[in-house]
């Protein structure tokens, strides 16, 4: 009776090991945008699917790739199951990257691509043709003419670097007679980025038009041309929040080019679900980017993109 008695407890014990969740890591470029928390929503999404936890952890400044390393390293020696990484800088992130694929431990890169192939797979929008359509927007509003200047992210970015080369080609390409002067950096910083934008349009009179690259960048640069008062230059920018569709609204940003942070969560998390349990996952996943206009605001598709239920999820952690 006591061995069996003890049989059953062991087996009772081997039960509850068997049924605990495997946990994985979310390493976002930061945890205060929307976008990120978009993104933490869908990720928690394909958690539930795949039966897994989330451990979720961002730098507080979306430019410290070195707290970013930090994060993921603790990840890799508390040995987690899989992690999940937007990176900060392409080259930065590389060796931590490749310690986690040495321990076993696979990675999955999503939002912005980093100069290794020690990944999972790499989930992410086109954002080279994301930069293309707001070139394809920007020559339109200027009549295919003049001085236009972009606000950045931060060099070694490899998402917004795509961005730009994206916008760069297409305006050469369709545009000849439109002229970039100028890239400055907003370093994630909206303050930053509606001071660079303030300080192009003083060192360029004539200019026509600003292309944002990302939602902090297009956070300050709106800032800059409401204080700014002068509806000639033309503004395009990427990624959204609530003030820069009310901005969209109200005119003072002309177009907006839409990611799909909710999707790109979910599909860097189902990736590695898929993977600990044996599946083949595909090594690249680009998303589409929608552009956006005024017109296009009450659009049931468009006001869900623009406005998801997010906290539903995000009340589950």
């Amino acid at each position: 009776m006591r061995y069996l008695a003890l049989t059953a407890t062991v087996l009772l014990l081997t039960g509850c090991r068997s049924d605990k969740k495997k946990v994985i890591g979310v390493v976002p470029k930061g945890a205060n945008h929307i976008f990120w928390q978009t993104v933490h929503a869908g990720a928690l999404k394909a958690a539930g699917e795949e039966n897994l936890s989330i451990e979720w952890n961002a730098p507080t400044l979306e430019i410290d790739s070195s707290r970013q390393i930090a994060i993921v390293e603790s990840m890799i020696n508390k040995r987690l199951a899989g992690i999940a990484l937007a990176p900060v800088d392409r080259k930065a992130l590389v060796g931590v990257v490749e310690r986690a694929a040495t321990a076993g431990i696979p990675v999955a890169i999503f939002d912005s691509e980093i100069d290794t192939d020690k990944r999972l797979t790499y989930v992410a929008t086109d954002n080279r043709e994301g930069g293309r359509m707001a070139a394809r927007k920007m020559g339109e509003l200027i009549l295919g003419e003049g001085e236009v200047a972009i606000i950045s992210f931060m060099p070694g970015s490899a998402a917004t670097m795509e961005r730009e080369e994206g916008f760069r080609e297409e305006m050469k390409t369709r545009f000849p007679r439109v002229r970039i002067v100028q890239t400055a950096f907003g370093m994630a910083d909206r303050a930053k980025s509606r001071a660079a934008a303030e300080n192009i349009m003083q060192a360029h009179p004539d200019l026509r038009g600003l292309f944002a690259d990302n939602e902090s960048s297009s956070a300050g640069t709106v800032l800059a041309l409401k204080a700014r008062g002068d509806a000639k230059v033309r503004m395009v920018g990427f990624d959204s929040n609530d003030q820069l569709v009310a901005d969209l609204q109200d005119r003072y940003i002309d177009a907006l080019v839409i990611q799909r942070p909710f999707v790109m969560g979910y599909e860097a998390a189902k990736a590695l679900g898929r993977k600990l349990q044996g599946q083949t996952v595909a090594p690249r996943q680009d998303l589409s980017a929608v552009l956006v206009t005024r017109a296009d605001l009450e659009k049931p598709d468009v006001i869900e993109l623009l406005h998801p239920d997010i906290q539903s999820w995000l009340m589950k952690r």
